[in-house]
């Protein structure tokens, strides 16, 4: 549910658009200047770079008429994108699922232009994923924002990461923090698109679970799975259960590499709510009971799951587009 609208004249203070591109759709928010969700907004995504360039202004013009805004008077732009971000220049590469592969797109400075000069900031979805959660868990009284400690695990098509210490986001020297799903768990395991073999990713994703239990298109795989597992068929058991045993060895990897007071799981198959995180809560438990140094970590108190309804990698790239513009 969005906070009320209070009238332009009365918004202290810059508003700023966050924007989530994904393959299929862009996902917009205005953020008020006291971190309120003051519009929500979702355009189908146009493939290519100059088709994501209009998406997204479509979005941003989207979000600022309703409330009297120019697009002009935003404090920022922030946009979370799949694709390899070099969040200085806010240009993006080998971003696939939008369609922009080749020479690096300069989305940054294509959008400031569209926009009358706002200031625009470009990053990884999952970086201001995990911006954005933490925002989420200090709104709602779980520490603060500024001292967070926290990993926003997303368990999508792939298995990956983003990262907040010290309340600040941490990127690595080449972007590659929190791509734990290219961890060999295995080397004898299937194949990664990645090259290796039996890597995380394989075995606790969205497609790793699609790949052992295929369903008709259109249908859930994650949800059809739990659901035969929960009518006791044994096959679904099994295949659900090694699965939730995968997602607790990447959060015990989180958790030992970077110690955080929260593991915050997103992505599509968290979607599934509360069977995913009692069974991996379940796992995690068992863990602790072969190794008491595992149990005084009490992994599974980490855990918890994106909220349905809250857009946290939108609001998440607004954040990071004021943090960028100050």
């Amino acid at each position: 549910m969005l906070d009320p609208v209070p009238p332009a004249t009365e918004l202290h203070g810059a508003c700023s658009v966050g924007l989530d591109v994904g393959g299929t759709k862009v996902h917009g928010v205005l953020l008020g200047p006291d971190g309120t969700v003051l519009g929500d907004e979702r355009r189908p995504t146009r493939q290519g770079p100059e088709g994501v360039l209009a998406s997204v202004e479509d979005v941003v013009g989207a979000l600022v008429g309703p409330v009297g805004i120019a697009v002009g008077d935003l404090g920022g732009i922030g946009v979370g994108i799949p694709g390899l971000v070099d969040p200085g220049t806010g240009c993006v590469t080998h971003a696939v699922n939008v369609g922009i592969r080749g020479e690096p797109f300069p989305l940054a400075d294509r959008l400031a232009s569209r926009t009358g000069g706002v200031p625009v900031a470009v990053d990884n979805d999952l970086n201001v994923a995990a911006v954005g959660a933490a925002h989420h868990l200090a709104r709602q009284g779980r520490g603060s924002e500024a001292g967070a400690e926290l990993a926003y695990l997303a368990l999508g098509t792939g298995l990956a990461a983003g990262i907040v210490l010290g309340g600040r986001l941490r990127r690595g020297v080449s972007g590659a923090v929190g791509e734990i799903g290219h961890v060999p768990v295995d080397p004898r395991g299937p194949r990664c698109a990645c090259g290796q073999r039996g890597c995380l990713e394989v075995y606790a994703s969205g497609s790793a679970l699609a790949s052992r239990w295929p369903v008709a298109p259109g249908l859930h795989a994650p949800a059809e799975l739990f659901a035969a597992a929960a009518r006791g068929d044994a096959l679904a058991v099994t295949v659900r259960d090694e699965f939730l045993d995968a997602v607790a060895v990447a959060v015990q990897m989180l958790v030992l590499t970077y110690d955080v007071a929260d593991v915050v799981i997103g992505g599509g198959v968290s979607a599934l709510g509360e069977p995913l995180l009692t069974g991996v809560a379940a796992a995690l438990a068992a863990r602790g009971e072969l190794s008491p140094f595992l149990a005084t970590l009490n992994m599974a108190d980490r855990v918890s799951l994106t909220p349905a309804g809250v857009p946290v990698a939108a609001v998440g790239a607004a954040l990071v587009s004021r943090r960028e513009v100050s």
